[in-house]
């Protein structure tokens, strides 16, 4: 029994471990988001990023309806002072991201970025992170890692934000089978005893 409690515990310590992406062997991390509003818009969407800290690039892709207004801007907002609440700064390009579709109710956008150019972030983000590029990539990743970090959508009617959404951490498919794995064995163990 000592020996199975031992084996659930390891499963569950590996599958921890690769929870957090900082001791992970991954170079690719996806973070989504369902975007809605809490401004009494009518819209919804999704959002999802993958950041890939091998290539330094950020993949940021949205699909979006029923807005209220059309759309202004777009961008990532960041760091919040508590996870999956309240409101930031933007981190990302300004005014909005360069291929976003403006004047619309609906859509899809699809951008990658090289997180080592200024062109990436706003470039007060840059100063408030060290005035350093390096600073703000580090800084957005921390804020993504901590679901600090929101997509948000800006619309005629809505200036100040339409429809956004936290972007939370994916677990990648052997993390959550491992987890698994850990909390079967602590159910096995506990039915033993």
């Amino acid at each position: 029994m000592t020996r199975l409690l031992q084996i659930a515990a390891l499963s569950l310590l590996l599958a921890t471990s690769t929870l957090i992406p900082s001791l992970s062997n991954a170079t690719t991390f996806t973070y989504t988001a369902l975007l809605a509003s809490d401004t009494g818009g009518t819209g919804s969407g999704t959002a999802q990023v993958d950041w890939d800290d091998a290539l330094n690039t950020m993949r940021v892709q949205a699909s979006f309806s029923g807005l209220s207004g059309t759309t202004t801007i777009a961008h990532i907002h960041a760091p919040t002072a508590a996870p999956g609440t309240g409101t930031a700064g933007v981190a990302t390009q300004v005014p909005s991201f360069t291929l976003f579709p403006a004047g619309v109710q609906a859509g899809t956008f699809d951008q990658t970025l090289d997180m080592t150019l200024a062109t990436s972030y706003n470039p007060a983000y840059i100063t408030a992170n060290g005035n350093t590029v390096a600073g703000a990539e580090a800084a957005l990743k921390a804020a993504l890692d901590l679901n600090e970090a929101y997509f948000n959508i800006h619309t005629s009617l809505f200036p100040g934000g339409e429809i956004r959404g936290f972007l939370a951490l994916v677990p990648e498919p052997g993390t959550a089978a491992l987890f698994a794995l850990g909390l079967a064995g602590i159910g096995v163990v506990r039915r033993r005893r």
